[in-house]
């Protein structure tokens, strides 16, 4: 489940947001500041490129925060935010990689702090195996399987068709498995081994299940 439907902000302080209080302001950045930053590293892996989206979301989140309406989550409408600048940076022209489904966006392997813990290490095996899929095959895959966005929402988003967000999500569960058995890697908790079967036919017309685990350790600055 995504960690963007947990974030406590009060309607006070939303209100005070609303009015340009700078205590509210600082507020609502700590609250939001790790899960926007952590799908923003899972789109887009440059910690530099990540960087300057962080901030440009919540520029753009404090600017029309009057436009929040109070219906729905708070944590959904921030989110709706970060994901829109993670696609208009996918979309440009200094993302060229993000217009081709066959080439691999060179993206950095995020690393994640050693421990002797085995759940980091499967968190780093899969994320390792996430950023060897191209940008926009990642990106339908981090919403569907730890956002809960639907193929349907997943399309609008895109301007794809929902069989083509189902066909992308087929065909990185296959990628991730076989990067995973390839560098013999051990096979993450989160992962159902019925569903990797069943994950062999790119093009499935049934719903994908959920691949990737929303549990990952927060990425930090």
């Amino acid at each position: 489940m995504s960690h963007f439907f947990s974030l406590s902000v009060s309607a006070d302080t939303i209100r005070a947001a609303c009015d340009g209080n700078a205590w509210a302001h600082e507020e609502i950045f700590r609250a939001c500041q790790q899960p926007v930053y952590t799908l923003i590293r899972r789109l887009i892996p440059r910690a530099a490129v990540a960087d300057d989206l962080l901030q440009d979301t919540f520029v753009e989140l404090l600017r029309n925060i009057r436009s929040y309406s109070g219906e729905g989550s708070f944590g959904g409408w921030v989110r709706s935010i970060a994901v829109s600048k993670c696609l208009m940076y996918l979309r440009s022209p200094w993302h060229r990689s993000f217009l081709s489904l066959d080439h691999d966006d060179q993206a950095e392997v995020i690393e994640q702090r050693a421990g002797p813990d085995l759940q980091m290490e499967t968190q780093a095996d899969l994320l390792k195996a996430l950023s060897t899929l191209p940008a926009l095959t990642r990106t339908v895959v981090w919403l569907h399987d730890v956002e809960g966005y639907t193929h349907g929402e997943i399309a609008e988003l895109l301007g794809r068709s929902t069989s083509f967000s189902k066909s992308q999500l087929a065909r990185a569960h296959v990628k991730l498995r076989d990067c995973l058995q390839a560098e013999k890697f051990p096979a993450p908790s989160a992962m159902d081994s019925e569903q990797l079967r069943s994950s062999n036919t790119p093009c499935a017309s049934s719903e994908s299940k959920p691949m990737v685990s929303a549990a990952f350790a927060p990425v930090r600055e």
